[in-house]
């Protein structure tokens, strides 16, 4: 009887995960196509920032460079989910500070830990603390 229940269950299994898979692939992508208001953008920036930083200080106190390949990652998505790394939002190019403040937060802080890298330029981190800054007051506005 026990077995049966079991054989039962992998077999709902079977046929319930991947109708649940494509009912939460369908969600995603339907999610991805929905235009985001490009006056919520300056809030999101400020919000998605607000949450890297800190754990980036943490970072380069304890020199952790895995925190920005996962980091990258989520910088990737959150662009993606915005469109400003692809132009398919163009109405973002109101934006320029947060875009930046976004873009260039990883390399600000690489540079942190690798004070020689050639890459690394003088004003970088005074122009993501001025788009930093720009974007928090505008995204009080807004």
């Amino acid at each position: 009887m026990e077995f049966l229940r079991l054989r039962t269950i992998a077999i709902s299994a079977r046929l319930v995960v991947p109708l649940l898979l494509a009912v939460a692939v369908s969600g995603v992508t339907a999610q991805q196509a929905a235009p985001q208001d490009a006056n919520r953008f300056p809030a999101a920036a400020v919000g998605f920032l607000g949450s890297e930083l800190p754990a980036m200080e943490v970072a380069i106190a304890e020199r952790d460079r895995d925190y920005f390949e996962d980091a990258m990652g989520r910088m990737l998505d959150f662009s993606d989910k915005w469109g400003f790394k692809s132009h398919d939002n163009p109405a973002l190019a109101r934006f320029p500070m947060c875009t930046e403040a976004v873009s260039d937060f990883l390399a600000v802080g690489m540079c942190r830990i690798m004070t020689t890298s050639s890459a690394c330029e003088p004003d970088m981190a005074t122009r993501f603390s001025t788009n930093l800054q720009k974007c928090r007051e505008l995204a009080a506005r807004l």
